[in-house]
């Protein structure tokens, strides 16, 4: 128990006038105190990890400049980190301690709806700004809120764009098989999907849920091959896209698309399926192609370098490395913006903050959801990611139709 509650505090590096970082006006003020617990161990530690890594790469780079200018005062930055074990229960009681004993001054958010969820509940009542990168689902906003704002597009746009897509190819797919875990995000994403296909003149077969985190999807596959779709989906995470790409080989489940909500973008599907995750899809956040000038900060290329000095050895940023990123970005900006560290000002930034950094616009809606930034569709191609939707930052070009498996 005391190795899941121990603290692991971002370090602070920061250069002060004397070094020759800070401009004869600037003064070296106290140190501003990030919370944010993440899911170091349990079934989310692979997204953490990547969302740990998109917050530390922020953190280096502000210290580097001194740290946030509140009106004239540099104040340099510690983010501290709590394990919530992947449970949204134990996230929140992190999160309280974060703000009741380590006095953190603003909060970033876990990875994952649920636990943002149960979060932003304990950032509301106290009252105090999270910024959040990793809970796409709408329905944390719709509970009134005022102190949690998410940089990502929301999940009803997940895979849309896949939709999109496959609506300029020839053969155009005809029919839609959606599985779904049973989780909120999960959730609106296929409820989004059985909306939006039919508008595009596609069939869609009804839902095939299953509980969130369940990894043998055997049947839910059986269910899919009988149907005989053009489109195979999945909404859910990275361990149960790995489960139904398997099972999808193992059962002959051939369709002329597979693609998932989360999970493609990451170094580990690639590596857990090796040549069979190639063809796969998934509607992405953020790509090293995009093309956003940023307002500051890094351009999109100085940030894919940044991430791999710091990474070596891991390939590109995925898009959870770059939205947590940004949601640090955010909070930086509101600060300045405030020219304070009162939390009520800051929060007051948030909702007018209208700036585009190297993941896109950021600007929210009276709810706090970013509405503003499109996503991208990639493709897994002889092991590497692609952008192939839109046109204008694509890279390649779909491999479609996807082969069948005796095909490859």
């Amino acid at each position: 128990m005391l190795r899941k509650r121990v603290a692991i505090v971002g370090a602070a590096f920061f250069v002060a006038a004397a070094c020759g970082g800070s401009t004869p006006s600037t003064t070296t003020g106290s140190t501003i105190v990030l919370g944010a617990p993440l899911g170091l161990t349990g079934a989310l530690t692979k997204e953490s990890t990547l969302t740990k890594q998109g917050y530390d790469l922020w953190l280096d780079w502000i210290n580097k400049q001194g740290g946030i200018n509140v009106d004239g005062t540099k104040h340099p930055v510690s983010i501290k980190y709590y394990d919530d074990t992947s449970n949204a229960n134990q996230s929140a009681v992190l999160m309280q301690k974060l703000i009741t004993e380590d006095k953190a001054n603003f909060l970033l958010g876990p990875y994952g709806s649920g636990a943002t969820a149960t979060d932003a509940a304990v950032a509301e009542q106290n009252q105090i700004p999270m910024v959040e990168a990793n809970g796409a689902a709408q329905s944390i906003f719709n509970q009134g809120y005022k102190y949690t704002f998410g940089v990502l597009s929301p999940a009803n746009k997940y895979l849309q764009g896949v939709i999109d897509m496959a609506a300029t190819l020839n053969p155009k797919p005809a029919t839609v098989f959606m599985l779904s875990a049973d989780d909120n995000f999960s959730l609106e994403v296929a409820d989004a999907i059985v909306s939006y296909a039919p508008t595009k003149g596609m069939t869609v077969f009804p839902v095939k849920k299953y509980k969130n985190g369940a990894t043998n999807l055997s049947a839910e596959v059986q269910a899919a091959k009988a149907a005989n779709p053009d489109i195979v989906l999945n909404s859910g995470h990275l361990q149960e896209a790995i489960a139904i790409n398997k099972a999808a080989k193992e059962q002959k489940l051939n369709a002329k698309i597979f693609a998932y909500s989360v999970g493609p973008s990451t170094p580990d599907f690639i590596s857990a399926l090796g040549k069979d995750a190639d063809y796969v899809y998934d509607g992405s956040q953020w790509t090293p192609q995009v093309k956003y000038k940023a307002d500051f900060y890094l351009t999109v290329q100085q940030y894919v370098d940044a991430y791999k000095q710091k990474f070596p050895g891991v390939g590109d940023p995925d898009y959870h490395v770059a939205e947590s990123t940004a949601a640090c970005l955010a909070l930086q900006r509101a600060i300045e913006n405030a020219k304070s560290l009162d939390p009520k000002k800051v929060r007051d930034a948030l909702a007018a903050l209208d700036v585009t950094v190297f993941f896109g616009r950021i600007k929210f809606d009276n709810r706090g959801i970013n509405l503003t930034k499109p996503m991208v569709v990639e493709q897994i191609q002889t092991g590497t990611h692609h952008t192939v939707f839109p046109p204008d930052v694509a890279d390649a070009k779909p491999m479609f139709p996807t082969p069948s498996w005796d095909q490859r």
